[in-house]
This record gives C-alpha cells, structure tokens and sequence, in this order.
C-alpha cells in the first residue's frame, strides 16, 4: 500500500442515493482474491449496457468524469454487504477517495484499511459538492481537511490509527511487522518469566 498523504483531483458525482456494495463490484465477480483487475468490474451492471458497450448514462462514463480520483457519491455510499472487494475495485478503478455525508461503517473501514479515503462530510457540505461537479479539490490527510477552490476548508475525522497507517502506507499486519523486533522481545520476556 502507498502512502496517503495529499489527493488533488478534480471531482466526479454519483448522485444516486444507497449506491450498495453489489453496485459497486457484483457478487458474481467475487471469485478472486487478487485486487488487479477488478477495476474494470466496478459498477459493471451500472457501467455498460448489455452489449458490453459504455452506458452513456452513467456517470463516471461522461467525458467531464476522465481522470478524476475523488467521487462525490450520494448519501449512504457502501451500504449492503461487508465485501472487501468493494474498495478494491474502487482503487482499481482509479477513485482515490469517496466523500458523502453518510457512508456505511463497514464499508469505510474496509476502504480506509486498504488506501481508499471513505470521508463522511456534513449535510450542507455534501450538498454543495454534488451541485458542483468538475470542482478541484485537495485532501489533506495529516491535516484532516478538504481545500475548496476558493480557499475554504472542510474539516473531517479520521480513526488515528486509521490515519496513521494511510500516512504510512501500511495496512494492520504491516502495521505490526513494524514492531517485529518490539513483540519477539516481548515474547522472549513472557517466556523467561513463565
């Protein structure tokens, strides 16, 4: 995983409101256990049309939707299903972070314990985002902040484990193989007074 310091990208908006995590990545696609790929599976019943063509329909398919890694989603993003695929097939596709103003909670810690920013934003905020589509905005990891194009802020939460591994590019085990050294000697210890 990479470090997550600072997104700079212009904005892409899913309007739609409960976008669950079968919407995301189908449960037919879930065979894999590998992440590369999936990008091309993410929203695929939303995405393409029973052809296989690009549904002109759907958002991220707009030309004004190219390159951008943060989506602005409607409210109750990643409802459904725990499926950690969900993030994967995000990151693969290119999203770096999803802000909404209410994201489900098993979904964020999914997308936040493997590099995706899931940002929960306040009600007046989100509203003014989606009515703002094609917005650059930045997100500031160590300073919790979104920086609007006129200068204002919006402030967010994050877990402070959960920020500090996004600022360490390590997920939970890498986060403990850091201190490797710290649990054997730890170990050795237990067992010596055992």
């Amino acid at each position: 995983m990479k470090p997550v310091v600072r997104i700079t990208s212009r904005t892409a908006v899913l309007p739609d409101e409960n976008i669950d995590t079968d919407r995301i990545i189908p449960a037919r696609f879930l065979t894999t256990t590998t992440r590369v790929g999936l990008g091309k599976l993410c929203f695929n019943d939303w995405r393409y049309l029973p052809d296989g063509s690009d549904n002109p329909a759907f958002p991220l398919n707009r030309p004004e939707a190219q390159g951008c890694s943060i989506v602005v989603a409607g409210r109750n993003f990643g409802c459904g299903s725990s499926r950690e695929h969900a993030p994967w097939a995000l990151l693969d596709y290119g999203i770096q972070a999803v802000l909404c103003s209410e994201i489900a909670d098993i979904f964020r810690g999914n997308a936040l314990k493997n590099g995706l920013l899931a940002i929960v934003i306040g009600e007046a905020e989100h509203r003014w985002l989606l009515d703002h589509p094609g917005i650059e905005l930045t997100i500031d990891v160590q300073g919790q902040y979104i920086a609007l194009p006129d200068g204002g802020r919006i402030a967010f939460a994050l877990e402070p484990f959960a920020r500090h591994c996004l600022l360490e590019g390590v997920d939970q085990l890498g986060y403990l193989l850091q201190h490797a050294d710290a649990i054997s000697a730890f170990e050795s210890r237990s067992a010596e007074a055992a």
